[in-house]
């Protein structure tokens, strides 16, 4: 059963950002969790090798920011999540659509020598 949505008043929240090497992911949730607003780059149009640029990393905030503001969002808290090309821009454009940063963290997952690591790649 599909939820009906609803306007939520958030004033502050948080932003998590995914960078991988071939896509872009942005949610945006209130400070309990409950998702708000969310884009990758395939939804906002890319498709292939696009998907991994910076450009459409900047796409994927800027929607995810104006979802978040039609809820009334403000203030956000960025959380910044792998090795990505999109991880600054995708921040420069939180900041130009005008949402206000209170912080900026690092959440990349560091193993303390875990998992054997992929082979390198010989191009």
């Amino acid at each position: 059963m599909v939820k009906a949505k609803h306007a939520k008043n958030v004033v502050a929240g948080i932003v998590n950002i995914l960078a991988t090497f071939n896509n872009t992911q942005v949610s945006i949730t209130d400070a309990h969790g409950n998702l708000i607003g969310w884009s990758t780059a395939g939804r906002v149009g890319f498709k292939g090798s696009r998907k991994s640029t910076a450009y459409a990393a900047q796409q994927v905030a800027q929607d995810a920011a104006r979802q978040a503001m039609a809820h009334g969002m403000k203030e956000v808290e960025i959380r910044v999540k792998g090795p990505g090309s999109g991880r600054e821009s995708a921040i420069r454009a939180i900041q130009a659509v005008g949402l206000e940063i209170s912080a900026i963290k690092d959440v990349t997952p560091v193993p303390h020598n875990g998992c054997r690591p992929r082979k390198k790649r010989r191009v």
